[in-house]
């Protein structure tokens, strides 16, 4: 009552002023409660920060060829308790069927490797601290692929308008090219997004023939062919040959015959692709004439027929085939009784050869031989009785031929 008689003897200004002392002192203390519990959050945060999960991935980026195998481990740093490993892509794609995962979850194995498995993976660690993820970027180079549009053959007329379209994939990104065939000079193109385009505005008999484009990285090259025939052209040379494929056998006399139709009446010369004629030739009426033909002129020649209208080309590819001629290494062994016998007999000739030992004037090689599919002739404790003429046989497709060996055993 004594309060209550006191504040009614108060002045106004003095109830005033005792009224916002307590506004103040109640504001104060609001403010006292909010920031200890701002305080409190803050350091629950920062407990549960200290605590957090450390995840590291070795190596961060690596690069490989397709078909290799390729390895990343996921680490979580010290202190880390029950804690679960997984493994995952970035785009959130399941694991391709070549990625492994080692037990514990910790090495993510890449079993030749492919262009799809490119990307970037993450590796996730949970626990009851909270989780965590570290990425690694996995990137795969592969050879380039080519392919044409269009395929095949390409038949056009005099005058048209002609372009063939090339597309590259290839990882690095291929560099692209084209040239004529017989020729090592790049043409002029246009590539736009990974197409290269050769085109002739108005096509003539003199474009006819056979186009490469070809792509290439520093993992591989590949290339494609295409033939463009201009027809329709009045006179136009057209070049054809007898055979188009032939097997010769080494030694013999090989002729090529090529004609053309065409007006006025073409010119036929004949090359060989990236070489010059063998010397031993002549060329007479559109035959090529080749002597003693040897391994050596095996390849593409090439028929040219020519006029004022234009051009035509034809092809023949050769192969030349030889039998074999066989070697002994050594031709001549002089060894003692207990030692070792090792003959090697050596063929060359057109592959696959066939290699048989003998032993002259006897049935049967000595007991306790043996011989190899490469041609070798082993005996591993040599007696006196196996003195004597050894011969090989060398056999292919072709023909055969024979080696001997002396082998003298004295004690």
């Amino acid at each position: 009552m004594a309060g209550e008689g006191e504040r009614s003897n108060m002045t106004g200004a003095e109830r005033d002023s005792l009224a916002a002392h307590k506004v103040i002192e109640l504001s104060s203390q609001l403010i006292m409660d909010s920031l200890s519990r701002v305080l409190v959050l803050f350091s629950l945060l920062c407990s549960a920060t200290g605590q957090g999960l450390v995840v590291t991935v070795e190596p961060r980026t690596i690069t490989v060829r397709e078909g290799e195998p390729v390895s990343f481990r996921c680490q979580v740093g010290s202190g880390a308790q029950h804690t679960q490993l997984q493994w995952r892509r970035a785009n959130n794609q399941p694991l391709a069927d070549n990625v492994k995962i080692g037990p514990g979850g910790a090495v993510m194995t890449v079993a030749n490797a492919r262009p799809a498995n490119q990307g970037e993976y993450q590796c996730v660690a949970s626990s009851s601290a909270g989780s965590s993820h570290a990425s690694a970027q996995l990137n795969v180079k592969y050879p380039p692929k080519v392919r044409l549009s269009p395929t095949g053959t390409v038949r056009v007329k005099i005058g048209d308008r002609v372009s063939v379209q090339c597309r590259a994939t290839g990882r690095p990104r291929p560099k692209m090219n084209w040239r004529r065939q017989g020729s090592f000079l790049q043409l002029v193109t246009e590539e736009i997004d990974g197409v290269n385009t050769i085109q002739w505005h108005v096509i003539r008999p003199a474009d006819s023939g056979v186009y490469i484009c070809q792509a290439e990285n520093n993992v591989g090259v590949a290339e494609v062919k295409v033939e463009v025939i201009v027809e329709g052209g009045p006179g136009v040379p057209k070049a054809s040959v007898s055979h188009k494929e032939m097997t010769v056998v080494e030694g013999h006399t090989v002729t090529m015959e090529c004609q053309a139709t065409g007006t006025p009446a073409p010119v036929i010369t004949w090359s060989k692709l990236r070489a010059p004629l063998p010397w031993k030739h002549t060329v007479a009426g559109g035959v090529l004439t080749l002597t003693n033909v040897g391994r050596q002129d095996s390849g593409q020649y090439i028929c040219n027929a020519t006029n004022i209208h234009g051009y035509s080309e034809a092809y023949t590819q050769m192969e030349v085939e030889s039998p074999p001629y066989a070697t002994s290494l050594p031709d001549q062994a002089r060894l003692q009784p207990g030692d070792s016998l090792s003959l090697r007999c050596l063929a060359h000739g057109s592959h696959p050869i066939q290699f048989e030992w003998s032993r002259v004037g006897r049935v049967n090689l000595p007991a306790g031989s043996q011989s190899t599919q490469d041609g070798q002739l082993l005996i591993a404790r040599v007696k006196l009785s196996d003195s004597g003429t050894y011969k090989c046989v060398a056999t292919n497709h072709i023909g055969f031929s024979e080696v001997l060996a002396k082998v003298i055993v004295k004690a």
